[in-house]
């Protein structure tokens, strides 16, 4: 098996420096720590901290499993439960400690840099599309009502992800989860 390289390295540390402590939190030398190399070298890589952000939102975008949302081999309401079991089941695993890194951003960068904001809105984007297409076939499938565009079910259940991860930080708790689950697919996306 090949070795990482470099530049893999120090992009797998800034995701996971990026998502355990924000963006002004990280510096370049932390990152650079973090990946075993001379904090000179980070250069001949990336041209500035916000340049490695913009990569690393779209490492962390291809982990957010939006292939569940697309398989359609799975019944649509069903991958979309998958999809957030498994995005809930990762918070778990961390202890409440990290949301998401994409919203992270968002809140933190997306006003100062006009980069970071736009590969926010690339993640928000993609991720909104894959939500519609799914509930879009769930409504084709009858098994969600189309009172409500698709496109606008997509958008208000990433809301209400985001919001619950926000919550769930917070309260240091799986409590968001329930409510997220029980009025997500009990009432919403019926």
């Amino acid at each position: 098996m090949a070795r990482p390289s470099l530049r893999e390295n120090i992009v797998e540390a800034a995701v996971d420096r990026f998502h355990a402590h924000g963006y002004a939190a990280t510096g370049v030398k932390d990152i650079t720590d973090a990946a075993g190399a001379p904090k000179g070298s980070f250069y001949n890589h990336f041209e500035s901290k916000e340049a490695l952000a913009i990569v690393a939102l779209e490492r962390y975008g291809e982990r957010r499993r939006f292939d569940m949302l697309r398989d359609e081999s799975v019944a649509p309401l069903a991958r979309l439960r998958q999809h957030f079991e498994f995005l809930r089941d990762e918070n778990l695993d961390a202890g409440f400690t990290r949301g998401c890194m994409v919203g992270d951003l968002a809140v933190e960068v997306a006003d100062h840099s006009e980069a970071v904001r736009a590969a926010v809105l690339t993640g928000f984007t993609y991720w909104r599309e894959a939500l519609t297409e799914a509930i879009s076939a769930a409504q084709e499938a009858g098994d969600v009502s189309k009172a409500q565009e698709a496109a606008t079910l997509g958008s208000f259940v990433l809301n209400a992800w985001e919001g619950t991860l926000i919550a769930t930080r917070t309260d240091r708790s799986a409590r968001p989860f329930e409510s997220f689950f029980t009025v997500v697919f009990g009432v919403i996306l019926r």
